[in-house]
């Protein structure tokens, strides 16, 4: 039996305290609509090889849990967009659509490659592509000839944005990450755990810009191109400042968020989602990060945004990733509910639209 001197001495991370919490809970197992989860990873990007082992069975779960579409960030370019395109797209009509990717590292090596970037984009739209993902190492990690970090708001980019607008390619944009993860690795950080066992997510030295440039950038570029449909990654990557993410949605009716891999933070500000998702009921999409999907995580966004459940957990892992904390629902009315889980996406994604 461990003595009080002992618990005196417990380390917090072995500290485990159960609720007495005796709270309602409601588990809804389908969407109310047909669902469109923007932002997922069914390629070889992240892992090097497909992060779904069986799409008979994906498709499965999908209909289990009225899934529509899974939007694929995972296209990439050329043969590897072919190949997801025939793995998931062309062998199962409407049930996925493939984004399409760059190749920065032709910014090593090329002095043009902004025009190579927009013939590329146009490329991949004609094999198919639905669209393109813009992710963290554009502003973190890409750097040029020079050795000089590309950002954003990079002029050498305008010929992307160019064609991006001509063509009527939506932008899935990552930027930025948590906030904790810019500032200095202390006690005082709220994601310290998460840092410690992940210290390649510490971008808080010198040799990067700060969170507050990335935005910038962010802004700089949804500012200068009204013509680009902008889907900002993870509620427009700054969901600790939903004051910030409100502007943005009220001054660029081109800029949209998704809340894929965001529960955990938006359920612990549960008044300021809720109020953000109905001041901008036509903005905000279902995006989960989860892959290869499971059914629990598409229930657990479904009972996040349509019930009034408090106090639950936010992800089965123990303890969680984001942090010690559980979250609360939403509760959207069924109409913004409707929007947010699968009609955004109808509506902004034009291939979405059209089934093509």
């Amino acid at each position: 039996m461990t003595s009080d001197l002992d618990l005196h001495g417990l380390p917090l991370r072995d500290y485990a305290p159960q609720s007495s919490l005796v709270v309602p809970e409601h588990h809804p197992r389908r969407s109310v609509v047909p669902a469109v989860d923007v932002h997922n990873h069914l390629g070889r990007w992240h892992r090097g090889e497909w992060t779904v082992p069986s799409v008979p069975e994906l498709v499965r779960v999908m209909d289990e849990c009225n899934v529509a579409t899974i939007v694929n960030l995972d296209g990439c370019w050329g043969e590897e967009l072919e190949a997801n395109l025939d793995r998931y797209d062309r062998a199962f009509p409407g049930r996925f659509l493939s984004f399409c990717r760059l190749d920065w590292s032709q910014c090593a090596s090329s002095d043009d490659w902004g025009t190579s970037f927009a013939a590329s984009l146009r490329d991949s739209v004609a094999r198919g592509a639905g669209g393109i993902k813009l992710w963290k190492d554009v502003g973190l990690h890409v750097r040029d000839r020079d050795g000089d970090l590309v950002l954003l708001d990079d002029p050498r980019l305008e010929p992307l944005w160019e064609a991006l607008a001509d063509t009527g390619t939506p932008v899935l944009v990552h930027t930025a990450d948590p906030a904790a993860f810019f500032r200095p690795v202390d006690a005082r950080n709220e994601r310290l755990e998460q840092l410690l066992a992940r210290p390649d997510w510490q971008f808080s030295g010198d040799e990067f810009p700060s969170l507050e440039r990335l935005l910038g950038a962010l802004e700089t570029v949804v500012s200068r191109h009204r013509d680009v449909t902008f889907i900002g990654a993870h509620v427009g990557c700054f969901v600790e400042d939903l004051q910030w993410v409100d502007r943005m949605l009220s001054s660029y009716p081109n800029f949209n968020v998704d809340i894929a891999a965001r529960v955990g933070d938006l359920g612990r500000q549960p008044r300021a989602a809720a109020r953000l998702v109905r001041q901008h009921p036509d903005r905000v999409l279902l995006g989960t990060d989860a892959f290869p999907p499971r059914s629990e995580d598409y229930r657990l966004y479904f009972r996040f945004l349509g019930t009034d459940d408090e106090y639950f957990a936010y992800s089965d892992e123990d303890p969680p990733g984001d942090g010690r904390w559980r979250v609360y629902g939403l509760d959207l009315p069924d109409d913004v509910l409707s929007r947010v889980v699968g009609d955004n996406a109808r509506d902004l994604i034009p291939r979405l639209a059209t089934g093509a």
